[in-house]
């Protein structure tokens, strides 16, 4: 009998993972959640405030929303730089009208160079997470050693520095990871992070230097991905949205508590032809009975209440 072995043979082949980052669970199996108040639907809006450099590098791969013409693309920085200095202010204020209390996911290079908008924040008392350091500057596997490590202790120190908050949640910037960012995370006592979208509940994520958690952030329902990458109209982004708000708040009732993850960038939905898609969203949502609206940590904070062990 031959000893050699096939393609699928491998460490850790079995039923379920082949890792140990998490365990393997089915959805529908799981212990139904209760969100507060009994409400089937949890609400996180999460608003991407980004700083894409004129002068991007590109490397291992330009990013996405960033300079895409010869240097200078100044159309597209500038469009950028609208979105934090017109479209916030339109993002805020339909949220506002709303009652919706959003996380902001902020690049610390961004929060440098624009001490207003994190004094505003700041004012505001809405919850920060950690979109890295800038867009240009992604986690990925092969960088020289201690470089990533670094940037994260980096981006995280200072944005807490600034803000005064403790930061507790983490967005990679283009969502990519390296198979040690989790780990840097972990070591800088982040609570969760949204780059993985493999779940529709958080999840307990393992790690060497700690526990971390799963906070699934949606990207088939982000705007840039369906407004720019599918070239779907703004009527369809609507669409898409209410009927996900529909479904799920009707699998809440069924099954418990579900989230509405909504990733938004200002640059996009601040435009004066979209702002009022956002509106309209945002009343279909918070029309329906039993929705409830937090950050993305309470949100959290609320689900792991229940989680035995």
């Amino acid at each position: 009998m031959s000893d050699a072995t096939g393609p699928l043979d491998y460490p850790m082949r079995r039923y379920g993972m082949d890792h140990d980052r998490y365990d393997w669970s089915m959805l529908s199996e799981r212990p139904p959640v209760q969100w507060p108040g009994g409400a089937p639907l949890a609400l996180w809006v999460n608003v991407c405030l980004q700083f894409f450099p004129l002068d991007q590098v590109g490397k291992p791969f330009p990013p996405p929303g960033g300079m895409t013409m010869p240097y200078p693309d100044l159309r597209h920085y500038t469009l950028r730089d609208y979105g934090n200095r017109v479209g916030i202010f339109r993002v805020l204020k339909a949220l506002d009208r709303f009652g919706v209390r959003p996380t902001f996911a902020v690049n610390t290079r961004l929060a440098e160079r624009n001490p207003y908008l994190l004094g505003l924040l700041r004012e505001r008392g809405d919850e920060l997470l950690c979109h890295g350091w800038h867009m240009d500057a992604p986690h990925y596997g092969g960088e020289e050693p201690g470089a990533e490590e670094e940037r994260v202790r980096r981006s995280l120190g200072r944005l807490r520095e600034l803000s005064g908050q403790p930061v507790r949640g983490w967005l990679s910037p283009a969502r990519n990871e390296s198979p040690d960012t989790p780990e840097f995370l972990a070591g800088e006592n982040v609570s969760y992070f949204c780059d993985w979208v493999n779940d529709d509940m958080p999840y307990r994520f393992r790690t060497d230097r700690g526990p971390l958690w799963a906070m699934p952030l949606s990207n088939e329902l982000e705007d840039r991905f369906i407004l720019v990458n599918n070239l779907h109209s703004e009527a369809s982004y609507e669409e898409q949205v209410c009927d996900a708000c529909d479904f799920l708040h009707a699998e809440g009732r069924r099954a418990g508590g579900r989230i509405l993850a909504l990733n938004i960038h200002p640059w996009l939905l601040g435009q004066p032809h979209r702002i009022g898609r956002l509106e309209a969203i945002l009343a279909h949502i918070t029309g329906r009975e039993g929705v409830w609206s937090a950050p993305a940590g309470e949100i959290l904070d609320a689900f792991v209440a229940q989680q035995g062990g």
